[in-house]
């Protein structure tokens, strides 16, 4: 079963300095594993134009089948996304009257509702309407800047808002039905159990002879308590195509496992298996 791969990257200064959580590398992530895409790297740059261009074009040789960009698509002087994806790939970056119209409407909107006074097409607003050639604007149900998708040699780049609701609102709308044509019905189950009285230390060869057993599940163990008390949680996950095939692997897994740390002296707690879909 051939998974869609994808890489994040995530655009800020804020990211760097601390000053931001990089939530929306976490929310993509996991929305994006749901639906059956395996995320391989997750890089965070600064709003510089060389970093932008030279992360872009390090990432298209991996060929992913999937790049989401995240922030860097507004009005002001330090959104540069655009501007250093159009230079990775030698485009021109020029006004998409699509992408223009767009921003307009949005403005006549805010204007409806009195959020402004009329409606100025001013250089900054028109910036959010500068596109690399070729780019197709993606609807922004929240807010202003639209999303961006290009498509490169089989690549699909998705570039999206750093606001985190105008960036989930369009992965939900446009993102979503190309990760799930791509991965063909295929989304991802997950369950945990947990593990009291033996240390993880003890734990890991029973994780690996289990996984070898069974390569379309990947086991995880997560330390919950300390040394002198140990609380282990052990997280596994599969994808599938139906709940049910996911279930029966699941749940032999488990039945597996558990039988090798109850007799290293384990106590066991169950969760039922589950997507998040």
């Amino acid at each position: 079963m051939k998974q869609a791969t994808m890489e994040i990257i995530c655009i800020g200064n804020e990211l760097l300095i601390g000053k931001t959580l990089n939530t929306n590398a976490q929310w993509i992530a996991k929305r994006a594993t749901t639906l059956g895409a395996t995320v391989k790297r997750i890089t965070v740059v600064a709003d510089e134009l060389k970093e932008i261009s030279t992360i872009i074009k390090e990432v298209l040789g991996r060929k992913p089948n999937f790049i989401i960009t995240t922030g860097g698509l507004g009005p002001t002087f330090d959104d540069k996304t655009l501007e250093g994806i159009a230079k990775a790939l030698n485009l021109k970056l020029k006004v998409n009257e699509e992408a223009l119209k767009m921003v307009k409407e949005k403005y006549e909107a805010y204007v409806r509702e009195g959020r402004i006074g009329k409606v100025e097409l001013t250089p900054s607003r028109v910036k959010m309407a500068k596109l690399p050639e070729k780019a197709e604007p993606l609807p922004n149900p929240v807010g202003t800047a639209p999303g961006v998708k290009l498509n490169i040699q089989g690549t699909i780049l998705i570039a999206l808002p750093g606001v985190p609701k105008e960036m989930e609102a369009i992965f939900e709308e446009s993102v979503v039905p190309l990760l799930k044509e791509q991965s063909g019905g295929v989304t991802f189950f997950e369950t945990s159990i947990y593990v009291d009285g033996v240390m993880e230390s003890s734990i890991a060869p029973l994780i690996n002879q289990t996984m070898s057993n069974n390569p379309y599940v990947y086991i995880k163990s997560h330390p919950r308590g300390e040394e002198r008390k140990p609380h282990v949680e052990i997280h596994l996950s599969t994808t599938a195509k139906d709940s049910e095939t996911a279930k029966k692997r699941l749940e032999k897994v488990i039945i597996e496992l558990s039988e090798l740390i109850q007799k290293a002296g384990g106590k066991i707690k169950f969760q039922k298996p589950k997507n998040k879909l």
